[in-house]
């Protein structure tokens, strides 16, 4: 049996990445609903014990989960949506936040990136930061964020925003780089493009631009206990403002229980 040409195994993978990628967005919303911690387990067998009881670890601290696509963007639109909706709580770090926001595009552009395609996302971003401002509702942010065109543009900002911190302080962050790769190639292909995970060296890079504490939550295999691991970025003893959850290769947003 003569052995399938090359071009069209490519093909053939292409087609099949197209269609998982059709079948997640068809699925899974962009950001979800508010949920129960504790229906975590449900993605896990039953006598799965070190997931189980890491799950009810966590419900200790956290009484809800809001979900995020499975699309390379998660941590992205995560760490948006949930830092926005801290935002229409706290007028002071809003202000703060607002302005960062408005000096960024000029900051961008010094750097290199085209003015055109900066500006252009640089006031959708600001827009949207306006409407949080205007205390908009928890739901009119959802609809925002669940819609494909406007939430993309608020993830590549923050792409944008990371890839510039990267590349400000590069002498710090090219310690996590392997292979000799420069850090304008790794911004290149692996910050700045969609669909592109995200790694510590995105987290500790967005946390450092903006100023925002976040805390990862770990479900993994890692550990022999029940315990449930964290990560702060940083790790400064302050209180974190946005809580994430990490599953391998996957975030989403947690919500602590209301004192």
């Amino acid at each position: 049996m003569a052995a399938e040409p090359e071009g069209n195994v490519d093909e053939a993978i292409l087609r099949q990445v197209e269609d998982i990628q059709k079948e997640i967005a068809d699925t899974q919303q962009l950001v979800g609903r508010l949920q129960n911690i504790l229906l975590l387990g449900d993605q896990y067998q039953q006598d799965d014990t070190i997931f189980q009881n890491k799950i009810k670890d966590l419900s200790k601290q956290y009484a809800h989960i809001r979900t995020t696509r499975a699309d390379g963007n998660c941590f992205f639109r995560a760490f948006g949506f949930s830092y926005l909706e801290y935002l229409l709580n706290d007028r002071v770090e809003y202000e703060r936040f607002r302005n960062f926001a408005a000096k960024s595009k000029d900051e961008l552009i010094t750097l290199g990136f085209p003015a055109f395609t900066v500006e252009d996302f640089h006031d959708t971003f600001m827009e949207l930061i306006d409407k949080v401002g205007e205390k908009i509702s928890v739901d009119e942010l959802l609809t925002v964020f669940r819609d494909e065109g406007m939430s993309n543009y608020i993830v590549v900002y923050l792409r944008l925003l990371t890839s510039a911190q990267l590349q400000k302080k590069e002498e710090f962050f090219e310690n996590f780089l392997e292979g000799g790769q420069t850090m304008k190639d790794f911004c290149s292909q692996e910050v700045e493009p969609m669909a592109r995970e995200s790694d510590n060296i995105h987290i500790i890079a967005l946390s450092d631009a903006t100023g925002v504490c976040i805390r990862i939550e770990h479900l993994d295999r890692s550990g022999t206990d029940a315990t449930i691991n964290h990560h702060d970025f940083p790790d400064d003893g302050r209180e974190p403002m946005i809580y994430l959850l990490y599953k391998p290769g996957h975030y989403d947003i947690l919500y602590k229980h209301v004192k």
